[in-house]
């Protein structure tokens, strides 16, 4: 009574655990491996039997053909069974173990044979090409079935080859005795095949085990849903996976991965040095830079990266985009200083009504107006020195903003004599981010110091803007200019909502993208000195400048 269960068929196939398909797929292989080389092993070595048959023939007839006295019985007598001719050829077919020895004359008339009554008769086989002086090889069918055969012609005189032909001899060997020697040595050849059969079958079993280990005994369906569901969890995920193999070469990059990093496929199969050039990111990706959440900017985007090690001595590493949190947190930055600014410029203007309240009630009437023009042209004086020299909106108003702040930090903010900055700017915001960071780092640097003073110096040179930043600070040590432009380094304690040691690697890759120059170095009189320079920044004079919409497309994104 059949045990299938009701509406399903008993399917039979290969197994589903790996290790058993991949153990009968190699004794498949072993198997016929065995096979194909026993055959290309006995297809030449039947080739070589007939050869070596052929010419033991062929050399038999020649010694035979060498013989005077053979020669001189077809000259001088006639053919006889009794003969000398019968004789000598009976007597080599004996000592040679051949099938047969043949004589015959230039009619073609046997002169010898191992059948008496057969000689005098013609022979079966055309002799017409040993009688024309050429020594033949062959396999054929004559009188006595299929043999080995060698024929030479024969000649008349001392046997060194120079006589004149008066017929020729024939050796064969019987055939079936060549095959005979083939048949023998096929159970040998089979007892070979058969231990390459076992070792290769004892290989394929070893091998599979291993394989059973890799796999954790999975089926191959299984595995490939496995890798299927990682295909669709790497490309669908929204943070970067970067795979490196032992040798620190890329050997996969999900999309996310490609986006942030600027890298396409061709990245596969190279260092992270190689598809992304020297730089903090391809260290942090080759684990030359240790820790978590390591900061990092490629290009725009500033990245949190964190590298895990790999049982075959690879990596994985993950990179997050906080370019958003970032531009968040400097916003709130922002935020935070024009608040700061406002309270000041509150209290301050609490003080001046204060004071114009008891000007009014002491009736000092024309010393009223004297002071409120005084706090308006004060104002007023403030806004325009930074409009004349900068006509660039934007960074005009960061840059009145940026002295509100510094008057409250008790820190004087002067634009020098020698700022002149047209409205040509093709991305004025990537320089809002440049001057932003670096008046932000001086008024940091100058805090809680007496007399402090931050100079800001931005003038153009035909396309070319250049940028100087100078305080009045405890400056920066010749052994520190070139750390202080690297990521996430720092001397300050980073505030809450993000990390320090951004700014100043923003500042050099965007200078360094426009294909200048970031450094540092000391002021007159002391102090850091901050120059940027930055070609093809403006447009070429009478050009209409860059409109809103570009801006906004070119912007800095962090």
């Amino acid at each position: 009574m059949s045990t299938t269960p009701p509406g399903r068929r008993l399917r039979l196939g290969l197994p589903r655990r790996a290790f058993s398909q991949v153990l009968l797929m190699q004794l498949a292989i072993a198997a016929g491996v065995a096979v194909l080389a026993t055959g290309l092993f006995l297809a030449p070595l039947g080739d070589q039997l007939d050869d070596q048959a052929m010419r033991r023939a062929l050399a038999i007839a020649q010694t035979t053909a060498q013989q005077p006295q053979i020669a001189a019985g077809v000259r001088e007598t006639e053919p006889s069974p009794d003969g000398p001719v019968q004789r000598e050829a009976e007597r080599i077919r004996e000592a040679t173990g051949a099938e047969y020895v043949v004589v015959l004359d230039v009619r073609g008339v046997r002169w010898s044979h191992t059948d008496p009554q057969r000689i005098g008769g013609l022979v079966s086989t055309d002799p017409g090409e040993a009688l024309a002086g050429h020594d033949v090889m062959e396999i054929d069918d004559g009188t006595l079935g299929r043999s080995a055969r060698g024929k030479v012609p024969l000649r008349d005189g001392d046997g060194d080859g120079d006589g004149e032909i008066v017929g020729a001899v024939s050796v064969g060997i019987a055939y079936d005795s060549v095959r005979a020697r083939l048949i023998h040595a096929i159970p040998g050849l089979f007892a070979y095949a058969g231990g390459a059969l076992a070792v290769g079958a004892l290989a394929a079993w070893l091998i599979s085990r291993r394989v059973q280990r890799q796999t954790r005994d999975l089926a191959f369906s299984d595995i490939a849903a496995l890798l299927a569901e990682r295909e669709a969890m790497l490309h669908g995920i929204r943070e970067g996976v970067v795979a490196l193999d032992a040798d620190g070469r890329v050997r996969l990059l999900n999309d996310e991965a490609q986006r942030l990093l600027g890298v396409g496929e061709e990245a596969v199969g190279r260092s992270p040095d190689e598809a992304l050039g020297t730089g903090r990111t391809a260290d942090v990706l080759a684990g030359r830079v240790a820790g978590t959440d390591l900061l990092t900017v490629r290009g725009r985007r500033v990245l949190v990266a964190n590298r895990m090690p790999t049982d075959d001595g690879g990596a994985v590493a993950t990179l997050r985009d906080r370019t958003e949190l970032d531009r968040l947190g400097r916003e709130l930055d922002s935020t935070r200083g024009l608040i700061d600014a406002l309270r000041a410029q509150d209290h301050e203007h609490a003080n001046r009504m204060h004071t114009l309240l008891g000007l009014l009630e002491l009736e000092m009437y024309d010393d009223a107006v004297e002071f409120v023009g005084e706090v308006v042209g004060d104002h007023r004086a403030t806004s325009e020195q930074v409009t004349e020299k900068i006509r660039d909106p934007l960074l005009a108003a960061l840059l009145v903003g940026k002295a509100t702040v510094a008057a409250e930090r008790q820190v004087a903010l002067w634009i020098t004599d020698g700022t002149r900055l047209p409205d040509r700017l093709i991305d004025p915001r990537g320089l809002v981010t440049v001057v932003g960071n670096l008046v932000d780092n001086a008024l940091d640097a100058v805090a809680g110091t007496p007399r402090a003073r931050v100079e800001v110096e931005l003038r153009a040179e035909g396309r070319t803007a250049v940028l100087v930043v100078r305080d009045t600070g405890p400056g920066v040590p010749p052994e520190q200019r070139e750390l202080v432009f690297t990521e996430g380094w720092s001397t300050k304690e980073p505030p809450a909502h993000r990390e320090r040691g951004i700014g100043l690697s923003l500042v050099r890759t965007l200078a360094e993208r426009q294909g200048g120059s970031a450094r540092v170095g000391e002021a007159s009189g002391g102090g850091a000195e901050f120059t940027v320079v930055l070609p093809e920044a403006l447009t070429e004079p009478g050009a209409e400048p860059a409109l809103t919409g570009a801006r906004e497309a070119t912007g800095e994104e962090a």
